[in-house]
């Protein structure tokens, strides 16, 4: 959603000298075909966006707010843009939902059906939905306030077209801490009551409600566990039932800016117990769940109201580090493909797995299956796949040897994905992939850890004109990474450092844009 404070001020600085770049619409006639525009991840038309807010489905649509600012396409005075989608694919752009007011701007935060009407806002016939937000007020924070950040709430009878704000705003005011922001919140039927989950900085703050609109603190969590590298934002808390054993535990995710394991910002995990009061984690103080290694996949939380209660993530593709820099006009910033989130156990450990949303192979406009490759050093597929691979599937098995997949172009240009059996890590190398002197950090080495000990890797990866999003061993070990090449990547090569490497499946889907 937002800056370390040193960080913000310097945008304050940008904007009240109106520097931040000016973007004028692009003139093509087909939109949505500029050059690096994602195909089938949701993009703004055009401007700034970052953090996925207010997610929730509702009347067979999913609705996506999201941080956006309309007026240059680098971050300045932040607004809730509007999208919906019936299937989490296809996007339908919506007006602005919610604009800065005399409380401040309009930071991240969730939204819910009150199917109750416990809010008092809607009628039992036509329940709302209801948003709760951070309100962020520039002028306090410039005068060194710590209280400049409070909680207000907004609502909607006519499924979420227009929005009405709470006439007694702020409904939970800040107790003195600088960064007290992103309210996520859910109803707890074993409480009777609902939960919202913020965060304060180093913690986790929890309150309870019965309306919505009077909130009542309950505990707090995180001081001593996890990564500490930046602030944490962008919370989340919900049960998974453990794949396979009668048993639901909660998981809590907790996004960080800097401090990930690759530099920049990312989205750490925990898994515990919640009663309704408090949240007590079962993962050892030392140790820090990442839920995606890669550097481009952050502010992610989960959609609210989900058909059969099925936990989907949505995260912002960018990371701080370079998000504001990349080479993308009149628009900036992504959102990751839907992710359905389970839990499984793993050498007696649980973890939690992310699994490509199923209905994105309606896309699917034609695939290729290839079996028992063996690569000797080197293997060229790109004529047995027949098609170019900038906007495809690429499934398959192979060996838990050194290997790496190499996506180029006709200008030699490549991202390469792999995996060194000596360090047990995966990786994704850019430093080739096109335009990379935007920002030093961006040719960075980007790895993760293997997670599964199989003598076989089973890997997913989805490419879109300038991003790939990696999944190996069924979801274990994720990666994300955007890049910027100046043609589009067309072959696929496959390398073996370590003696013939078996390959035992491959299957290259072509998808299909969905503007």
């Amino acid at each position: 959603m937002k800056y370390t404070l040193a960080i913000l001020a310097l945008a304050v600085v940008l904007l009240s000298c109106k520097k931040t770049e000016t973007i004028v619409a692009s003139e093509d006639p087909k939109p949505f075909s500029e050059a690096h525009r994602p195909q089938f991840h949701f993009t703004p038309p055009q401007m700034w966006m970052n953090d996925p807010n207010g997610m929730v489905y509702h009347k067979g649509e999913y609705h996506l707010f999201y941080q956006h600012y309309p007026d240059s396409s680098v971050w300045g005075p932040m607004h809730w843009g509007h999208a919906v989608s019936k299937d989490l694919v296809r996007w339908e752009h919506l007006p602005i939902a919610l604009y800065p007011d005399s409380l401040g701007m309009i930071f991240s935060g969730g939204a819910v059906v009150d199917e109750k009407n416990t809010s008092g806002l809607g009628t039992a016939e036509n329940p709302p939905l209801v948003a709760i937000y951070t309100y962020h007020k520039a002028e306090m924070a410039k005068q060194g306030r710590n209280d400049y950040q409070t909680q207000g709430l907004a609502y909607s009878v006519d499924n979420g077209r227009s929005w009405t704000k709470y006439e007694n705003n702020p409904v939970i005011s800040n107790p003195g801490f600088r960064d007290f922001r992103d309210p996520k919140f859910f109803w707890h039927e074993e409480s009777k009551k609902w939960i919202l989950i913020l965060v304060a900085g180093d913690h986790a703050i929890l309150y309870g409600s019965k309306d919505l609109k009077s909130w009542t603190k309950l505990s707090e969590f995180g001081k001593e566990y996890g990564s500490h590298g930046g602030v944490w934002e962008c919370p989340d808390l919900f049960p998974l039932t453990v794949e396979g054993e009668n048993k639901t535990k909660w998981i809590m995710i907790i996004n960080i800016n800097p401090g990930g394991p690759n530099g920049g910002s990312a989205t750490q995990y925990f898994v515990g117990d919640f009663d309704g009061q408090k949240f007590v984690c079962d993962t050892d103080k030392s140790k820090t769940l990442w839920l995606d290694y890669g550097p481009d996949n952050y502010a992610g939380v989960t959609w609210s109201n989900t058909p059969d209660n099925r936990k989907i993530f949505f995260g912002w593709m960018s990371n701080w580090a370079y998000g504001q820099a990349v080479p993308t006009s009149p628009w900036r910033s992504a959102n990751t493909v839907a992710r359905e989130l389970r839990l499984s156990r793993v050498n007696n450990s649980l973890h939690v797995r992310s699994l490509v949303w199923d209905r994105l192979k309606s896309l699917n406009k034609g695939e290729k299956q290839l079996a028992n490759l063996s690569i000797n050093d080197s293997l060229d597929v790109s004529a047995e796949i027949g098609f170019p691979v900038t906007m495809s599937i690429v499934q398959g098995e192979i060996e838990a040897k050194d290997f790496h997949f190499a996506f180029r172009n006709n200008k030699g240009q490549q991202v390469k994905i792999g995996f060194d059996s000596k360090t047990k890590k995966f990786f994704i190398d850019r430093k080739q992939s096109g335009k990379t002197d935007f920002s030093p950090d961006f040719t960075k080495d980007i790895t993760a850890p293997r997670i599964a000990t199989a003598d076989k890797i089973r890997f997913t990866m989805v490419l879109d004109v300038s991003s790939v999003e990696v999944f190996f061993d069924d979801g274990l070990t994720v990666m994300t990474a955007v890049f910027f090449p100046e043609e589009d990547l067309s072959q696929l090569k496959i390398y073996s450092s370590a003696g013939v490497i078996e390959v035992d499946s491959l299957k290259v889907m072509q998808l299909s844009s969905i503007w």
